[in-house]
């Protein structure tokens, strides 16, 4: 966003509450990797260049990475300064005060993101006292841990590559499985991300999209950029000795209670997997792209029971992994654009009071806005809606 009001004259400023890019840095484990290829980071002017555009960079990379693009046009950033409020002026523009004092803004582009406060269930508290619980966003490796199995909640991408990072370093996992979807990460000889580029998909506006606007409740699917990118296959995992459960629901008395929905839940994450094939498939046909013949996935395990009950002390876990998510925050912004939960009424990061937008939102336009594929074009989008706004005022 700075980038583009820089290039259009607009006199701005960002504020920054901690440093430039440090989210990339401080809120990743240590084995953090993109699940999109590095040739769909681009942002205004500045595209990766380096030696492996096929490949996923890991968390020191992209902060590397950020970190140099701010160097490119030294945007005006005040680092160390929050923002507490923001307010309608009565005379227009908007009241703001931050923790290094008061000023008014024309206009106000949102840029903090969706994910804000991490989700833990409140039967959390009832976890026996000897086990360890932390969120994901607090995971950085399986040797912070104390010794001992590691229970993690949810398969969402976080979930799910924490969970296979842990698998990885040796330690004994037990995952809950929620209802996250999963995407092959090859297929027919490509990665399925660039396959579904050339089809078009990350174009589509939201609107457009099956479930139109409910998109933007939906969980990412889960796959790993990790050691140059492959599949998560939980039911591999389960070969190899990881333990499965459905949904969490409860602690009781000590023991975790689980949903006997694992089954159902593994079959459906497979069954959109499948479907994105069945979507490449039909535009290789239609485009008449010369492509390999690929045998379809076939399930390797099967839970031949479900678990609702399981004594976490007895099978000597010693820590867990809320993976849960996220909720947002934005009670310091005082204006009413905001649903029934919390959620930014928006048409493209535009909202109904003048002057005020959001950006970097996920589905805030495609499936692009949340990530580096096109958050350059979401920016682009405000920043000449913001130029026209104070063309119109000066003129008023």
């Amino acid at each position: 966003m700075s980038r583009q009001l820089t290039d259009r004259g607009i006199d701005h400023i960002v504020f920054e509450r901690d440093t430039i890019a440090h989210e990339w840095r401080d809120t990743r484990w240590d084995n953090f990797t993109l699940v999109t290829p590095n040739w769909q980071c681009a942002l205004p002017g500045y595209r990766y260049d380096g030696p492996d555009p096929d490949g996923f960079m890991t968390r020191e990379e992209v902060y590397a990475w950020v970190r140099a693009y701010a160097d490119t046009f030294a945007p005006p950033v005040r680092e160390h300064i929050a923002v507490t409020a923001v307010t309608a002026a009565a005379a227009g523009g908007f009241d703001i005060e931050t923790t290094a004092g008061r000023l008014h803004a024309d206009q106000v582009v949102v840029a903090a993101g969706g994910y804000h406060t991490p989700t833990v269930p409140r039967f959390a508290e009832r976890l026996p006292a000897g086990i360890r619980q932390l969120h994901s966003a607090e995971y950085r490796n399986a040797a912070d841990l104390p010794e001992g199995g590691v229970f993690v909640v949810g398969t969402g991408q976080s979930g799910a590559q924490i969970a296979e990072d842990l698998h990885l370093a040796g330690r004994e996992v037990h995952l809950a499985v929620g209802s996250a979807p999963r995407v092959a990460r090859f297929y027919r000889g490509r990665d399925c991300v660039a396959w579904l580029q050339d089809m078009g998909h990350y174009d589509l506006p939201i609107e457009n999209q099956p479930g139109g606007l409910g998109k933007r409740e939906n969980t990412n699917h889960y796959v790993t950029g990790r050691d140059g990118g492959r599949d998560i296959d939980l039911r591999r995992f389960a070969l190899e000795g990881m333990a499965l459960y459905g949904r969490m629901v409860d602690v009781r008395d000590g023991s975790f209670l689980f949903e006997p929905s694992l089954e159902k839940s593994l079959d459906a994450a497979d069954a959109v997997a499948e479907g994105i094939k069945d979507s490449i498939d039909a535009y290789i046909a239609r485009a008449a792209v010369d492509a390999p013949i690929e045998p379809r996935y076939q399930p390797v395990w099967r839970p031949d029971h479900e678990t609702t009950v399981l004594d976490p002390v007895a099978l000597g876990i010693t820590s867990l992994v809320w993976a849960v998510g996220f909720r947002t925050d934005y009670r310091w912004l005082r204006v009413g654009v905001f649903d029934g939960e919390g959620h930014p009424c928006h048409n493209r990061g535009v909202t109904g009071t003048d002057g005020l937008y959001f950006l970097g939102l996920p589905w805030l336009h495609t499936w692009g806005s949340g990530r580096f594929a096109a958050v350059a074009r979401d920016a682009e989008y405000l920043a000449d809606r913001i130029r026209r706004t104070a063309r119109e005022t000066a003129a008023a």
